[in-house]
């Protein structure tokens, strides 16, 4: 599956930086970079996984051959015409240069940059092809002209994603670990970062892989009976294989479980941020985004629409929502952002319920208290008595007379003000959607849609197998769902993927990865 062109992209973000990288992937690359960069050995002669340092210069020839140094460690008869006119314009003789010479600052060579260039050779590099990595400043003029530069010596651009597709074709990842770059890439949180490496690093596909195996076992030891029931016998293998089976239902139950909090790990937990007005809704927003993002004044009613914000509360990220103040007005306007309010609260994954602990509690209070549990909201939400900071006249032993079910660990006393208690709201909200785990978990969470429905498909073949068991279908006929279940795990890690989907994959990736 090796590549026969070889392909470059600047691998840094397009943005003025001190450092950029531009990345050259394939057979050629290491004799195309070698053609504008003079330092004091070729490249061609670097031992791979070394680092040397020169310039990227503007040569004043067009090389037929490769760099310089390669022209005169040849004789003039292998010479194609640019190079031997070069020769001869110089009066040089190729006989008399020592092979592999280098020369260095030639007459007419126009330096672009001075640079560190990186060698790796095949096998051992990200794609398994020869891959050079300049280091050079972090100008996009500067980026952009070495680039040309090597499209001009024989290097092609590279597609969106080609370098880690060029490694899953030659077989150094799959395709599990190839999205799981790109989560790692989008990662916005340390447990999302921590989830992407740990599939970056083969578990995920190492645990569908065991379950392939365990399937494909079982499909070759009743192929094998029906064929040869001389030496495999089929008697009492039914027990086994419902055990078996069931086995690997519970393994894909499990992955199927996480997917839940796999998407609050990729996409953030929707966040509602709702109460009354004036009770500190807004100030909420603006101290956990660290800015201010939300208008905030004293005047009840100062926020008329919903704000989005996203923001990191430890290792989570949450889509915060602030809303308008829920209350009855006469205003037009405030009706429709209390309405936006209310449709926020049906949307979210949690609802922050923030009240003013310096009023005391009054019917419109416990009328919204009743409403969390009346409309099914009690499960997400938790209830923030904020301004303790201020005499405080309503406390948690309150909220839990109004509303006993409401669990008491969700019930905090904060002051947004100050910023003070917002550190237990992050571990109240990880032990919510992350079962307390967060910390020292080691379970796989699943982030790719794509994971998820070859999941539930797989899944919902081996039913079919269990429930043909109980029917007590002939063995020949499970076979058919348990290769339907191998084959949508194989999609997966790639390994049943057809050619047309791994190019919609790794189109999607950012351009240099």
């Amino acid at each position: 599956m090796f590549q026969t062109d070889t392909i470059a992209a600047i691998a840094t973000a397009m943005s003025n930086a001190g450092i950029g990288i531009i990345r050259i992937s394939g057979p050629d690359a290491i004799s195309i970079v070698d053609s504008v960069f003079r330092g004091k050995r070729a490249l061609t002669e670097m031992e791979s996984h070394t680092v040397s340092y020169g310039h990227i210069v503007a040569p004043a020839y067009q090389p037929g051959q490769g760099s310089i140094s390669e022209i005169y460690s040849k004789e003039i008869g292998q010479l194609k015409g640019s190079d031997r006119e070069f020769l001869a314009e110089k009066n040089l003789n190729a006989e008399g240069k020592n092979e592999g010479e280098r020369i260095k600052d030639e007459e007419g060579d126009r330096p672009v940059d001075e640079v560190l260039v990186s060698i790796f050779r095949a096998p051992r590099t990200y794609t398994r092809e020869d891959v050079v990595e300049i280091n050079c400043h972090g100008g996009i003029l500067i980026l952009q002209e070495i680039l040309q530069l090597l499209f001009s010596c024989g290097a092609r651009p590279a597609e969106p994603g080609e370098f880690t597709k060029r490694a899953f074709l030659n077989g150094r990842i799959d395709m599990a670990q190839a999205e799981s770059v790109m989560d790692l890439i989008h990662a916005q949180s340390e447990l999302a970062v921590r989830n992407s490496l740990e599939q970056l690093s083969g578990v995920l596909s190492r645990c569908i892989k065991e379950m392939r195996e365990k399937l494909l076992y079982e499909i070759a030891f009743i192929e094998s009976a029906l064929d040869d029931p001389e030496h495999y016998d089929l008697d009492g293998h039914s027990d086994h294989l419902k055990r078996s089976i069931e086995n690997i239902a519970a393994d894909l139950r499990r992955l199927l479980d996480s997917s839940k909090e796999g998407s609050y790990l990729r996409d953030g937990i929707l966040t509602a941020i709702v109460g009354r007005p004036n009770a500190g809704k807004s100030s909420l927003l603006n101290a956990l985004a660290g800015r201010e993002r939300a208008i905030v004044t004293d005047i009840p009613g100062t926020t008329r629409d919903t704000l989005e914000e996203r923001v990191r509360l430890g290792h989570v990220t949450l889509q915060l929502i602030d809303t308008a103040g829920i209350r009855e007005s006469e205003d037009r306007i405030e009706q429709i952002g209390v309405e936006r309010a209310r449709k926020s609260m049906e949307q979210a994954d949690l609802i922050i319920f923030v009240m003013d602990a310096s009023r005391p509690l009054d019917d419109e209070d416990r009328k919204m208290l009743k409403q969390l549990s009346s409309c099914g909201y009690l499960e997400h939400s938790i209830i923030l008595l904020n301004k303790m900071d201020l005499t405080s006249v309503l406390s948690a032993e309150q909220i839990q007379q109004t509303l006993p079910q409401m669990n008491s660990e969700r019930i905090l006393s904060v002051s947004v003000r100050r910023e003070e208690g917002l550190g237990l709201l992050a571990s109240v909200i990880e032990k919510m959607f992350f079962r307390g785990q967060i910390q020292e978990n080691q379970q796989i969470f699943i982030t790719n849609a794509r994971h998820k429905y070859a999941l539930e498909e797989a899944k919902k073949a081996l039913d079919l197998v269990l429930e043909g068991m109980n029917k007590h279908i002939p063995e020949d006929f499970l076979t058919v769902d348990l290769m339907s279940c191998y084959e949508q795990l194989g999609l997966i890690t790639g390994e049943t993927l057809e050619d047309d989907l791994a190019d919609e994959i790794f189109s999607k990736f950012c351009m240099g990865k």
